[in-house]
């Protein structure tokens, strides 16, 4: 990571639950495995994305490797790219007991890694949007057009919001009861957390900042729950 202005977000501070935390790393894989099938969801990514045996791929937001870990069996290359020194290294171990050795730890973000190898194929950013404002996530996403090849590939997953009505506080309440349903107590959590300290924004913004960054949307999937999926291609 090269010096960051003065003036740049700082993405390193915690936004939300603190994932710099050792304790907070065991319990993240723990939970969301009660809930996610990340051998299920990395397929699906892939088949998308168009991942291949020779493709070079950023997992940006790897965390402790639910789809870095599988991808790397699918691919040339995987780049597992972090804020969390904690989250690299439980991702680091998982690689090394699994005998996989193509995928390159980087500790950083969207708004700090620096990527110096290949230009990439595609590139993966699920569930890490949201931890930063809306103006730096068009600095973010042109940061990942740059890192792309022409015509390469961007999946985003995240929390996006429709604008905001009458029914919009019953959905909201409705999405923590559903975590707690899912996992336990501790999602529920997590999920009050995300809507009253993280960054998730309104859909027509999301999509704004995605195609004002030089990529086209393929696809825009808004589900249960404000779980949206974009499928997009560097223009």
């Amino acid at each position: 990571m090269k010096p960051a202005p003065i003036w740049q977000y700082n993405e390193m501070k915690p936004c939300g639950v603190d994932y710099t935390d050792v304790e907070e790393v065991a319990a993240y894989d723990t939970m969301h495995r009660k809930f996610r099938d990340y051998t299920k969801s990395s397929e699906e990514i892939i088949r998308r994305l168009g991942i291949g045996s020779k493709s070079i791929v950023i997992d940006m937001g790897a965390g402790t490797g639910a789809f870095a870990l599988h991808a790397s069996k699918r691919c040339r290359t995987i780049y597992a790219v972090d804020i969390s020194a904690p989250m690299l290294e439980y991702c680091r171990q998982q690689a090394e007991m699994q005998g996989l050795s193509n995928i390159v730890f980087c500790q950083g973000g969207l708004l700090t890694y620096e990527h110096v190898g290949e230009p990439a194929d595609a590139i993966v950013c699920v569930a890490v949007l949201h931890h930063l404002p809306d103006f730096w996530k068009m600095v973010a996403l042109k940061r990942c057009h740059a890192m792309l090849k022409p015509g390469g590939r961007l999946g985003l997953f995240d929390i996006v919001f429709p604008p905001w009505d009458e029914n919009s506080e019953a959905k909201i309440d409705n999405l923590i009861k559903a975590c707690g349903v899912m996992a336990d107590a501790r999602l529920a959590q997590e999920a009050v957390i995300h809507v009253r300290d993280e960054f998730s924004t309104y859909d027509w913004i999301m999509e704004g900042v995605i195609k004002r960054s030089g990529f086209r949307i393929d696809a825009a999937e808004y589900g249960d729950g404000f779980q949206t999926t974009y499928i997009c291609t560097r223009e």
